[in-house]
């Protein structure tokens, strides 16, 4: 077949997309010429492929991965609609995120204030406390910490006051919290536990819910005042206090959460930390 043979220098023109991303789009698949010199490798594009690279350099400037540009293009080549108006509002709710951080950054510029005493007062200094071992009630899966710590206290609260189930005579003893298994942040699946303590009878029956006892731990403790968000301050903190003392971590951590988001505005948010610890005898 007979066809316009665009070279990549002008096809770069055209479409605003850097040679060099050209290239690496070649090498991934995302956008391969329709031509390529057999001797020199020399790449030529057509006119019809010009749209789709308008469409990778749009969904890029959208704040879309590389791995979900392709998704959603093979999505549209299939006509599966209903997967591209998920990810794009998925990327809604993210980009609604991001605007929230950086309208709280520009809060905390406008301030012109010491802005290291500023994070500080949102820590508290920090403590070595027993926690003693609790009964709980948990629900563990793999996921993003900012979608799937909320979803698993959604789903053991409603666990906790399903009325189908009244063989439960579920008395929470404390606060909501969030387990960490993994010895690193993860952008993606994180290994999440999110775990209520409890007494009385727990019938689980079918429920996806777990029943066990978490051990008494030593903990370097301290509370944050804050955005969910913003609680790493408080990590942050924490490790650099064991590090001066020459502590080591000794499990995974907890994040308690000591108010209701509900109840208060987000700058009053309570959360407390703690990092099991091995003391020194």
């Amino acid at each position: 077949m007979k066809f316009d043979r665009i070279p990549i220098g002008k096809f770069s023109l055209m479409t605003q997309l850097t040679q060099k991303a050209l290239r690496f789009y070649d090498r991934k698949g995302l956008l391969v010429p329709a031509a390529k010199d057999t001797f020199t490798g020399y790449r030529c594009y057509t006119y019809p492929q010009i749209e789709r690279g308008v469409k990778i350099r749009t969904l890029s400037w959208m704040g879309f991965r590389l791995d979900e540009i392709a998704t959603l293009l093979n999505a549209e080549d299939c006509g599966d609609r209903e997967l591209i108006g998920e990810m794009m509002q998925n990327r809604s709710a993210q980009n609604e995120q991001e605007i929230r951080r950086l309208a709280k950054i520009q809060q905390i510029l406008l301030k012109q204030t010491d802005t290291l005493e500023l994070f500080s007062m949102s820590v508290s200094e920090p403590t070595i406390k027993e926690v003693p071992e609790m009964r709980v009630i948990s629900k563990r899966e793999l996921g993003s910490y900012e979608v799937t710590i909320g979803k698993l206290i959604g789903e053991l609260f409603a666990f906790v006051e399903d009325s189908n189930n009244p063989r439960n005579n579920i008395k929470l003893t404390g606060p909501c919290m969030f387990i960490c298994h993994d010895e690193e942040y993860m952008e993606t699946g994180a290994d999440i536990e999110v775990a209520i303590p409890v007494s009385g009878n727990v019938c689980v029956d079918d429920f996806s819910v777990n029943v066990e006892t978490l051990p008494a731990i030593k903990a370097v403790s301290a509370i944050h005042r804050g955005p969910y968000h913003e609680v790493g301050t408080a990590y942050t903190y924490l490790f650099e206090y064991m590090d001066e003392q020459g502590m080591e971590l000794a499990g995974p951590s907890r994040a308690l959460y000591l108010n209701n988001p509900d109840d208060v505005p987000e700058d009053e948010l309570m959360s407390e930390i703690q990092l099991p610890v091995n003391l020194k005898e």
